[in-house]
């Protein structure tokens, strides 16, 4: 395989992509897939042979990151459904399409998400509920509907795409780590409760990704970007690319042992206590 470069991030080095053969026609639902680290797992798992159900609210980005993938794979199986994940019963009438169109539900990409990066003092009731809804509740709406189809089939993977703010802190966050926290304590419980179903439930915990979203916070001043790769050890920020290459591990039979973990990929961010 060609080394895989991550692109506009001075420093990155080439990484070679890893083949998981057993990922071929799995299902995956994966949410917030329009853009950002969502559209990047999308194209990691279609480049293994998955089947994609791609979720988001916004219509022409998951239209977009459909013709996209069947540009680039011509044979790719992808549908398309718009919802929000903090409706519950959108999320259960999802989950339904999905088995219709393919069967059964494989792996569920839990990647819908949004930042709040506000002082505490000024958060309103209705900014800290939203987030709370969708990087919370949302993820346990998904996983659960997910579960009782895995159930079913005898088993599958559920990964929730976290923070390293999920095991650190940092403030302007309050909403935003307290969510994220809770989805590794999830994660977690889940992984404990429906072990014996055979379902693996692992958090990934990304630092600084380049993605639209955090290009937003750096556009608006809300997040300093060279203060950033300073504070991180290996001086950049990380790439979509690589955290769908930890999606692909922890989904694949090479992690069947790991269930309750909470996988960090931040460049060393949380270990430098300077």
């Amino acid at each position: 395989m060609q080394p895989v470069i991550s692109k506009g991030h001075p420093g990155a080095q080439a990484f070679s992509q890893a083949s998981y053969p057993g990922l071929n026609r799995q299902v995956v639902f994966n949410t917030g897939a329009a853009k950002g680290i969502g559209r990047a797992m999308s194209h990691a798992f279609a480049r293994h042979g998955a089947r994609l159900m791609l979720l988001d609210l916004d219509e022409a980005g998951l239209h977009q990151a459909r013709a996209e993938l069947l540009e680039q794979y011509p044979d790719l199986e992808v549908d398309i459904v718009m919802a929000s994940i903090t409706d519950d019963v959108a999320v259960e009438r999802a989950m339904a399409q999905t088995i219709e169109r393919f069967g059964q539900v494989d792996v569920l990409l839990n990647n819908a998400g949004i930042s709040m990066n506000k002082p505490s003092l000024e958060v309103t009731a209705q900014e800290w509920r939203r987030t709370i809804d969708i990087d919370l509740s949302g993820v346990f709406f998904c996983s659960q509907a997910a579960a009782k189809r895995m159930v079913e089939q005898g088993g599958g993977v559920i990964l929730s795409t976290a923070s390293m703010f999920g095991l650190i802190s940092a403030a302007r966050r309050a909403a935003y780590c307290a969510s994220k926290a809770a989805v590794v304590s999830l994660c977690k419980t889940l992984a404990v409760e429906w072990a014996p179903h055979n379902i693996r439930v692992n958090a990934i915990c990304p630092g600084y990704i380049q993605t639209a979203l955090v290009q937003d916070l750096i556009e608006r001043g809300a997040l300093d970007a060279q203060r950033i790769t300073q504070r991180t050890p290996l001086n950049r920020l990380g790439s979509p690319d690589e955290i769908a290459e930890m999606a692909l591990f922890l989904a694949s039979d090479a992690a069947a042992f790991i269930t309750g973990h909470a996988m960090v990929a931040d460049g060393g961010f949380t270990a430098n206590g300077f």
